[in-house]
Order: structure tokens, then C-alpha cells, then sequence
């Protein structure tokens, strides 16, 4: 019999173009915006409020979020633009594919396929089921693991979340130092109504950088954690069935079920936390 071809077929990182469209139109709408109104690209281009606005939203989140978090976050910002999760499908097929095994041959003959595995959650679920641990044991273990996957990615998350809630913030305090400088010579009527045209361009920073990058991470992220738990959830209701000897095609009607109930119950939670996290920040706040 041929051996199960182990970690092959889940991991595939897809380009995640929705994030990319996104982006580009957001851009594109507020510097076409800006073109229509006869503006120039030059108006925004103003090194002194980019530092203010970045350096002073990084300096906050610094300061508010641990340094493991926020490795973390840099680390996986990637996510926001490519998808690295596993295949539902896949994921089913090389379960299958395992439990077919263990039903003919016995859940020991796994012994030599799991190291192959590449899921290091899947690898570890097989490891404990062909030591011959109890199914609740392995439940409470692997649980334990999702939690702690789900506080990190929370973690990871909530970094962009509180950039996306200090950039504006920061923008007005741009504006403000600008004004500053602007009213400290009022003879030229014509320097300082560009001055204070100037100073603006910190605001437009600090909202567009939280609303159009840091916010959307943010959200980006959750789902991407929340995608990875489902799968991963999927693998441990499949290596259970495994352990607990049901036939191949039961356990595949069992995961397709539990696969569509996952779906359903995620829509109005995650609906709930995206609307949360990723409303707009207005200048005010």
C-alpha cells in the first residue's frame, strides 16, 4: 500500500490580491481625488510630518506593546498580502489518507509517516494518538496549543490595532507644531495660508496611515488567525476520529460537516470583531 504523502498538499501561500486591489484603490482614490480638485502630488509630499506622524506611532506602540508582540507582528505582516494557511480540502484528503492506513494496518503503523508531517499541530496530534494516549488527553493538550495560538495571535493583531488608534492622534500634533511655526510670522498673508496648508498634510498622514494600513492589518490578521484555528481544529477532530477507529468514509463525512459548521458559527463573530476593529478613526479621536 502506498504511504500517505504526508505535509505535500496542505501549506500552499496564495497571494491574497484582495489585499493588494485594496490597497491600490484606497491610494488611488484619494490621490485622484485630490488630482480632480486641482491639487498637486507635491502638497502631501512633507518629510516633517512623516516623522512626526511614523516616529511618533511607532514610539507609542513601542511603549504599549511587549517586544515578543511586536516581533511577532513585523514578522508576520507578510500575512496581510500572501495566505499561507492550509487547504480545508487537503488538510481532509491527507487525514483520510492516515485513517485509511490505521484502519488496515493499525494506528501504530503511522509511527514512521509522522515526522514527515509538516503542520507541526497535525505532527503533534498523530505523535500523542500513536503513543497510545487517551483521546481526552489529547484533546485537553492540543487545546492548550490552540489557545495559546490564538493569544498570540491576538497579541500580534492588537499591535497594528493600537498604531491605527495612535496615528491620528499623532497627525493632529503634526498639524498643531505646524501651525506653531506658521503663526510665529503673520506679515506674508500668502507664506502663511500655504504654511497652514502644510501643517494639514501631518492630519492627512495620521488618517490615512491608520485607516488604510494600520486598521486593515489589523482585521487582516485576525482572519488569518482565525482561519488557521479552524483548520487546525479540523485536523484534531480528524486525528480523534482516527484514534477512536471510525471507517475512512465516516470520518470524511464527519469533517466536511464539521468544516461547514465551523463556517456558519464563524460569520457573525468574526462580522462582530472585523466592525470593531476596523471602523474608521476620525480626526477627533
Amino acid at each position: 500500500m502506498a504511504e500517505p504523502k504526508a505535509g505535500k498538499k496542505g501549506s500552499q501561500t496564495k497571494v491574497d490580491l484582495a489585499s493588494i486591489a485594496g490597497l491600490l484603490v484606497g491610494v488611488g482614490g484619494i490621490v485622484g481625488g485630490m488630482l480632480l480638485e486641482k491639487g498637486e502630488l507635491h502638497d502631501l509630499y512633507q518629510v516633517s510630518a512623516g516623522i512626526i506622524v511614523l516616529g511618533g506611532t511607532i514610539g507609542a506602540v513601542l511603549l504599549t506593546s511587549p517586544m515578543a508582540a511586536l516581533g511577532r507582528a513585523v514578522k508576520h505582516l507578510g500575512l496581510v498580502f500572501f495566505d499561507k494557511a492550509n487547504s480545508a480540502s487537503n488538510t481532509i484528503e491527507e487525514i483520510i489518507e492516515y485513517a485509511t492506513q490505521a484502519r488496515k494496518q493499525g494506528i501504530v503503523s503511522l509511527e514512521q509517516q509522522v515526522n514527515t508531517v509538516q503542520d507541526p499541530f497535525l505532527r503533534k496530534a498523530l505523535n500523542l494518538a500513536v503513543d497510545g494516549i487517551e483521546m481526552s488527553q489529547i484533546r485537553s493538550i492540543m487545546e492548550l496549543d490552540l489557545n495559546l495560538l490564538e493569544q498570540d495571535g491576538e497579541a500580534e493583531a492588537k499591535v497594528y490595532e493600537a498604531a491605527g488608534g495612535y496615528a491620528p492622534t499623532l497627525g493632529i500634533i503634526g498639524a498643531v507644531i505646524g501651525l506653531i511655526h506658521v503663526m510665529k510670522d503673520l506679515a506674508d498673508i500668502e507664506a502663511v495660508g500655504h504654511g497652514i496648508a502644510a501643517a494639514f498634510v501631518a492630519t492627512i498622514y495620521g488618517l490615512v496611515c491608520a485607516n488604510l494600513c494600520f486598521l486593515p492589518a489589523s482585521a487582516k490578521l485576525r482572519s488569518r488567525l482565525q482561519d488557521s484555528v479552524r483548520i487546525r481544529e479540523l485536523m484534531l477532530e480528524g486525528v480523534l476520529s482516527i484514534v477512536e477507529g471510525l471507517n475512512p468514509k465516516l470520518i470524511r463525512t464527519k469533517l466536511d460537516a464539521y468544516l461547514q459548521q465551523q463556517a456558519a458559527s464563524a460569520k457573525k463573530p468574526a462580522a462582530a470583531r472585523g466592525k470593531a476593529a476596523g471602523q474608521p478613526v476620525s480626526a477627533e479621536g
